[in-house]
């Protein structure tokens, strides 16, 4: 298991990570505009869409990191973690929306004849040059911190991205990936177009940026949607719990444990423990109190557990776990 008090906090590299791609999304946006205008360019008018979608998904992203570390309250007593997931959500939503629907409505056009005469394209070739430079710089942010983190998971680089409960700085390398994949179609299409003097090829362009963005944003949809169901702490933390307890003099059985992860490095773990027949009630209390507070210093992300004292023989909830795991797993709840 990783050294889990060695964890950096995320928060302020995932914020440093989003400026940055805000920053050079606006300055791309911006330039692309001009661009676009200037070229009568599908390509180019795709891609000012895709930075413009860009820009406003980093403060999308900005919201949801400083809304998502308010404090637990009364109404919210489990805090406000899964906040973040929502607003990486609408980022996705927005990446279709606002960048890949624009991409295909270009692209059609100019497919079926209705475009604009294209003017000299030497400044749409400069602006994408810019651009590759800033997303890079951008990209080579996000994936830096995404290694970093994965490391210190002791994870390969697309689990990491599969298990994570921080989608931030992924978003941002999905984003950024996507359009330095996108700058390079828009150079093809520009350059096709003025080598074959066809327009067809830009507007081939555009619709590939489209089918790019769609692919992006669907990713980042199922990643978000099921962190905002509920999706179970990583599987090393739910084993070594199970190890912890199971090994705890007090306990006879190990029944059940449910784990939900409620933000980011932020876990919720029930247990559902068989006790030894001979405790006390006073020894279940302080045996409860004592594992709740060796599985928190253990692993730093469980922020709250609980701890429920169940007969392992229980028909009921035998029939329960094995509805959950299967005749294996509900295996464990047998005498």
């Amino acid at each position: 298991m990783p050294d889990q008090q060695e964890r950096p906090d995320q928060a302020p590299e995932s914020t440093l990570t989003v400026l940055l791609a805000l920053g050079a999304n606006l300055g791309i946006a911006i330039a692309k505009i001009v661009a676009a205008v200037v070229t009568g360019s599908a390509s180019m008018a795709a891609e000012a869409a895709h930075s413009v979608a860009d820009t406003f998904n980093e403060i999308l992203l900005l919201v949801g990191l400083r809304r998502s570390e308010r404090a637990a309250d009364r109404r919210h007593p489990f805090g406000y973690g899964k906040e973040r997931y929502i607003w990486t959500l609408l980022v996705a939503v927005a990446i279709f929306g606002m960048g890949a629907l624009f991409a295909y409505y270009q692209g059609v056009q100019t497919l079926i004849g209705h475009q604009g005469e294209e003017a000299d394209p030497l400044v749409g070739y400069i602006v994408l040059a810019i651009a590759l430079v800033l997303e890079g710089t951008s990209w080579r942010q996000a994936l830096r911190q995404i290694r970093g983190e994965a490391r210190q998971e002791r994870l390969g680089f697309l689990a990491y991205i599969r298990r994570t409960d921080e989608p931030t700085a992924v978003s941002v390398l999905l984003e950024d990936s996507a359009a330095l994949l996108g700058l390079l179609l828009a150079f093809a299409g520009l350059g096709l177009h003025q080598l074959t003097g066809s327009p067809v090829w830009d507007g081939i362009g555009s619709v590939c940026i489209g089918v790019l963005l769609t692919a992006v944003a669907l990713v980042l949809g199922r990643i978000n949607l099921n962190l905002l169901i509920g999706t179970q702490a990583d599987p090393r933390i739910v084993a070594d719990v199970r190890d912890r307890l199971g090994a705890a003099p007090e306990i006879e059985w190990v029944v059940d444990i449910l784990t939900m992860t409620v933000g980011a490095d932020r876990v919720l773990v029930c247990a559902r423990l068989d006790f030894r027949d001979a405790l006390t009630a006073g020894d279940v209390e302080r045996a409860c109190v004592r594992l709740a507070h060796e599985l928190r210093a253990a692993h730093e992300e469980i922020d709250e557990v609980f701890i429920e004292p169940v007969p392992r023989d229980d028909p009921e909830l035998r029939q329960r776990v094995i509805a959950r795991y299967g005749e294996q797993g509900g295996a464990s709840t047998a005498p």
